[in-house]
């Protein structure tokens, strides 16, 4: 069933993707951009930004940190001028460190709220203003399955992802009627330099490609969540309708935490 109106065709359609530099958001620019979308790219990282607009004709890239709101409004501004419109706005952007209660750090677990979640506010404050214009578009956040309940190590990084979670249910009920998109992103385990941290191992890891490809399967479906691999998140959506006992037994029996 399609809940949002589907994007098979991405010809001229312009697509900015903020946290883009690698991972995820890197794989997905270079795929819409293969597929005829005129790419717009962001991230803190400006070499990375310059050698994508270099490698990839016709995109534009636009180094900015997703915490900074203002440099934030001044990228959607100037998108809009030199493209003249925002067909659909993705947020990349992620921090994660492992962490549990034993060994709290505050100004971690805060790091990972500005970047989380704060800098998809930011996207929002951003470009809602230029789609309710248009009466058209599509905004997409990348959460992850550790935002359906809780996990361990994952005590700064699962609460921001569920907050995303929220968000875009609230925004899709907000935004469908006035014929805008909304999609929550909500991968397994993708090979990043994130990921590439974890000292335990994650199972149906998939490449950043992967990602990408089943990402723009889910646009062109319409569909509201995009979660993959399948054979890894079926099962940890089933555990969110168990009673918190038997889930908190099956994630200990899982991870042995």
């Amino acid at each position: 069933m399609s809940l949002n109106p589907p994007i098979a065709d991405w010809t001229g359609r312009v697509v900015w993707l903020i946290g883009a530099s690698s991972g995820i958001g890197r794989a997905t620019a270079e795929l819409l951009h293969a597929r005829g979308a005129k790419v717009v790219v962001s991230a803190r990282d400006a070499t990375s930004i310059r050698t994508f607009e270099a490698e990839h004709a016709g995109s534009l890239g636009l180094a900015l940190d997703a915490t900074d709101r203002e440099a934030m409004a001044a990228a959607a501004d100037r998108i809009v001028t030199e493209r003249g419109r925002i067909d659909l706005a993705i947020y990349c952007a992620g921090h994660y460190k492992a962490m549990r209660a034993t060994d709290f750090d505050l100004d971690e677990a805060l790091q990972h709220d500005r970047v989380n979640y704060a800098g998809a506010l930011h996207m929002l404050a951003a470009v809602l203003p230029v789609l309710l214009k248009q009466k058209s578009g599509h905004v997409s956040v990348i959460s992850s399955v550790a935002g359906y309940r809780g996990l361990p190590n994952s005590l700064a990084y699962g609460p921001t992802k569920a907050a995303l979670i929220n968000l875009a249910q609230t925004l899709y009920l907000d935004l469908h009627p006035l014929g805008i998109g909304v999609s929550v992103i909500n991968p397994g385990f993708v090979e990043t330099s994130l990921t590439a941290t974890n000292s335990f191992r994650m199972p149906a890891l998939i490449t950043p490609e992967e990602a990408a490809r089943e990402m723009v399967k889910g646009w062109s479906a319409g569909r509201f969540e995009i979660h993959f691999p399948k054979r890894f998140t079926l099962w940890l959506k089933a555990l969110r309708h168990v009673g918190d006992g038997l889930y908190f037994r099956a994630i200990h029996k899982a991870t042995g935490m």
